[in-house]
């Protein structure tokens, strides 16, 4: 029952305990709501906000030029040489339309007044939320000849806006005509970070520059130290592609060896819709398909790639049944079979998006399915007609796919009709967990039996499954689905996570939400944890992408001092350990007191020391003198059951990393690269990054 106390603090709840933030404090009181986060991704949002103004103004057919400069001093600056923000009074507010858009929030020329008829920018609170998150703005704005300059502090705009002469004649005064730029300082005391990524700006900026072809894209990075050792001394990046997202098709398939050529491209305009799409097929077995609205990516699609797909495979079925390529025999494609080894950009632009959700991941307006499987179909149907030696290839593999399908789907069912209906629920190399609940356990995906014993005696049993895997498994990156059904390792791994395969997935029945893969700290346990992650990313996707797919950390050194044990995760580790014992040891000397590390109380440890040879990076002289013993494992085989599990499957002590999909056009490219068939790019990767490896000879 609540107390008198307490019932007249409920009464006390009134309009006085009512806070209404107004400006732009609902902004700094809540970033995560406007840019999703204070982490890296939305210290970035700041730069796409201002860029995506830019972007606006080349849609419009104002501007040809955008430039991003990132500043000495940790700025950053945006240029473009479009109209110029007007600087003239809005009535509705008093002030000019430059100190409107950067400090009141649903401001701008986005809401129908004719500013723009496409636009990226839907909410209209980038630049004020950016002016918001700032320390300080400065907004410079060219129209007619007249230059204008405005300047804020933490949102607040100083002095009124008026013509200036230009400070300093630079290379963006210089340019005649109109245009904008904004230069910004990120808060510190809201982002944990405010140092930007060059390499994050300027993939951002290449991928700008694919989808608004004959715009020039340029990005200058001033400050001292550039974070990508591949850049050099190279301090500015230009980007221009006259072939737009055909150019970007060209790049996704840059490590794949295609099978189409010319590519497929239609760029078309249905009143106020304008719809572009390019593809091309490769000789593997994934699907790449990336989609845009008015230059804004839609990670979940949308009704544009509803049509495309619609569009795709009903072409696709219709051209192969009139010119006999299809055989009645075969049956119907399916969307999975046609979209096999296809790579496609499809990018459209609307008056007025309807986007699901803030972060903009899902296209909804109806109008675009029927208006981009118009285009896509009539674009394929001259397409196919003019190149009949694609058309057959793309056909030919499609039935393939189509085939295997069918063989994959008989081994699918085979798999888990006895894993699941006969009783063969588990195999028999899992070591199950009593827990129940997915929630609280964990499944441990350990390298070979030796390390599988010693997992399933050291582990905790109440919350904890293993399962060992002998040798390497299957390169899944070009097997089809039958061929890696047949493959024991993954047959096991598949019956053990609960999910199924294929097109019978359901993520649902996940019975571990952390899998940890535990392989040795060597050259081959590296390959086998590349060849497991290749498998997660095209077979189960949503088990990284939901958080649940982590790597272990086993130390790569123990170190024993007296009776305490250490473990160090690398070389760089184990160097730092010993310099903090050298001077703890160097404190205790000048205060007189005893060094604990005599040789005879070590052999109450468990931890099993080495002889000191060649492999170690330290000098013998220098643990002699601190008087610490170190074992460096080779493999996670030669750690006995207790040091397996203070070290690497302890809660309390262990390291995880876990797998995240920052990006997944790159995360393709990468496992198609070090993956697949195609030597030459391989080759070059190892070339490139050959000085930075790091060897276990």
């Amino acid at each position: 029952m609540p107390t008198d106390s307490a019932k007249k603090s409920a009464n006390s709840y009134n309009a006085q305990q009512i806070t209404v933030l107004e400006g732009l404090e609902p902004v700094r009181k809540r970033p995560g709501m406007y840019i999703g986060g204070t982490g890296p991704e939305g210290l970035h949002h700041l730069v796409w906000e201002i860029l995506d103004n830019s972007i606006d103004e080349t849609m419009a057919g104002y501007c040809d030029r955008i430039r991003v400069i990132m500043n000495a001093d940790g700025s950053v600056t945006v240029e473009d040489n479009g109209r110029g923000i007007p600087v003239d009074t809005v009535a509705k507010t008093g002030k000019s339309a430059l100190e409107t858009v950067l400090t009141v929030l649903h401001a701008g020329g986005k809401f129908g007044g004719g500013g723009y008829k496409v636009s990226g920018g839907l909410h209209g609170v980038g630049a004020s939320v950016v002016n918001a998150l700032s320390v300080w703005v400065k907004a410079e704005v060219k129209i007619d000849g007249r230059y204008y300059v405005l300047s804020f502090d933490h949102g607040v705009a100083e002095g009124q806006l008026k013509p200036s002469e230009n400070p300093k004649a630079d290379e963006w005064q210089q340019v005649t005509g109109n245009g904008t730029r904004i230069t910004f300082m990120p808060d510190s005391s809201i982002f944990p970070s405010i140092e930007f990524s060059h390499k994050t700006i300027l993939d951002h900026m290449r991928n700008s520059a694919y989808l608004t072809k004959g715009v020039t894209f340029v990005l200058s990075d001033y400050r001292e130290q550039v974070p990508d050792a591949l850049l050099g001394d190279l301090k500015t990046y230009t980007f221009y592609f006259e072939g737009g997202i055909s150019s970007y098709v060209r790049h996704l398939n840059k490590s794949h060896e295609t099978i189409t050529d010319p590519l497929f491209y239609v760029d078309k305009q249905i009143g106020d819709l304008r719809v572009e799409v390019a593809m091309g097929y490769a000789d593997d077995f994934n699907e790449r398909v990336y989609t845009f609205a008015n230059n804004v990516v839609t990670p979940e699609g949308g009704t544009h790639l509803a049509g495309f797909r619609m569009a795709l495979t009903r072409q696709i079925n219709s051209y192969g049944k009139s010119s006999g390529l299809l055989k009645d025999a075969d049956g119907a494609l399916t969307g999975d079979d046609v979209r096999e080894g296809l790579t496609a950009v499809v990018s459209v632009k609307l008056p007025d998006p309807q986007f699901e959700g803030q972060t903009k991941g899902k296209l909804g307006n109806p109008e675009m399915r029927s208006a981009v499987d118009s285009v896509v179909s009539e674009g394929l149907e001259y397409y196919f007609n003019e190149n009949p030696a694609c058309a057959k290839k793309i056909i030919e593999k499609s039935v393939l796919s189509l085939r295997a399908r069918l063989a994959a789907r008989a081994a699918r069912e085979t798999v888990i009709r006895k894993g699941a209906l006969e009783g063969m629920t588990l195999p028999g190399k899992l070591a199950d967990c009593s827990e129940k609940d997915p929630a609280k356990s964990e499944l441990f995906i350990v390298e070979g039996d030796s390390a599988g014993g010693s997992a399933k005696e050291g582990r905790d049993r109440r919350t904890q499954a293993i399962l060992p895997l002998r040798g390497k498994i299957l390169n899944v990156e070009r097997a089809r689905l039958d061929r890696m059904l047949s493959s024991e390792g993954i047959k096991n791994l598949i019956v053990a996570a609960g999910v199924g395969v294929g097109d019978q997935v359901d993520y649902s029945k996940l019975r571990y939400h952390r899998v940890i893969i535990m392989t040795d700290a060597d050259v081959d346990g590296a390959h086998i944890c590349t060849l497991l992650l290749t498998l997660f990313y095209r077979h189960f996707p949503d088990i990284i992408s939901k958080g649940h797919l982590y790597i272990a950390q086993p130390p790569l050194y123990g170190v024993v001092k007296g009776k305490e044990k250490y473990w160090a995760l690398s070389d760089r580790e184990l160097d730092a350990l010993l310099n903090k014992l050298e001077k703890e040891a160097d404190e205790k000397k000048k205060k007189g007191e005893a060094d604990e590390g005599e040789a005879e109380n070590t052999e109450s440890n468990e931890l099993t020391t080495t002889e000191l040879t060649s492999d170690l990076p330290i000098e013998e002289n220098r643990l002699k003198r601190l008087k610490v013993q170190v074992q460096r494992f080779k493999g996670l085989g030669e750690m006995n059951a207790e040091q397996l599990w203070e070290t690497t499957m302890n809660p309390e002590h262990r390291v995880l990393r876990q797998v995240t999909i920052e990006d997944a056009e790159k995360a393709d490219e990468v496992f198609s690269m070090l993956m697949g068939e195609e030597v030459p790019p391989r080759k070059r990767f190892i070339q490139t990054h050959a000085k930075t490896a790091t060897l276990d000879i």
